[in-house]
């Protein structure tokens, strides 16, 4: 089986600069080679900057990558998305008119002997007490049902302020090590258990494939800083990097 999985893209919405809209042109270069390339491809999180689609009413800003996802499945690509901290509001549109699967914690598959175990990572950070509170908060289907009484200028306006704020925020050496650290325990104990022999996660955007309790702890890593991503061809998972690997052109 022939998997791809993809993280924290962040592709914006509102006033994109130089590095944006560079970084948005590889996102769907990628897309566009990736076409007949993979079984599975596994969106895990934090791929829009922000992500909400009201009753009728989407973002347009995302519309390149909407049309690269959609001709992706139109290929054969089974495509699953799994929220993030920054893409979680979701709708009808992506399952119904883009034919993802939708997952809000995890994705789980067995693959050419391997029990694979997906999900974005930002519930099992270890230094985040503020986030973990503010998670439980911002999912509520109050809240949700709240957002979408406001105009889409308005809700997005305010969305992208917390969003910049949330990306601007750069953490001190010692709490990002923290931070992977709360994600290497998470993907031991579940190795160690036996419910996974490969676990994957994002968030952290640092790429790396890590051999831990017998098993693989892999992260897939960014694409503002690394555009970088990960295979798992007939069961061997690597870490790529689409800048060094790969032809940029479509």
């Amino acid at each position: 089986m022939r998997i791809c999985v993809i993280s924290d893209l962040h592709y914006k919405y509102v006033k994109p600069n130089a590095e944006d809209r560079e970084n948005a042109d590889l996102v769907l270069n990628f897309l566009e080679q990736a076409r007949g390339k993979y079984d599975l491809m596994i969106l895990n999180g934090d791929i829009f900057d922000l992500w909400f689609d009201w009753a009728y009413t989407v973002i347009k800003q995302y519309f390149p990558l909407l049309v690269k996802l959609y001709e992706l499945k139109q290929s054969g690509c089974r495509l699953v998305m799994i929220s993030g901290n920054h893409d979680f509001w979701f709708g009808d549109f992506l399952p119904d008119y883009l034919g993802l699967e939708l997952c809000m914690e995890d994705f789980q598959i067995d693959a050419d002997g391997k029990k694979i175990y997906v999900c974005h990572g930002d519930t099992h950070t270890v230094n985040d007490l503020r986030y973990q509170v503010f998670r439980r908060i911002i999912r509520m289907p109050l809240m949700k049902k709240l957002f979408s009484l406001l105009h889409p200028d308005l809700a997005l306006g305010i969305g992208s302020q917390l969003s910049r704020s949330s990306r601007a925020r750069k953490d001190p050496p010692h709490l990002r090590s923290r931070k992977n650290a709360g994600l290497l325990r998470f993907a031991g104990t579940m190795i160690r258990s036996g419910k996974a022999d490969y676990v994957i996660m994002g968030h952290s955007h640092d790429p790396v494939v890590k051999e831990i309790n017998g098993g693989l702890y892999a992260n897939s890593g960014d694409w503002i800083s690394n555009h970088s991503y990960l295979e798992i061809l007939s069961g061997k998972l690597s870490v790529e990097h689409y800048l060094v690997n790969k032809e940029n052109k479509a």
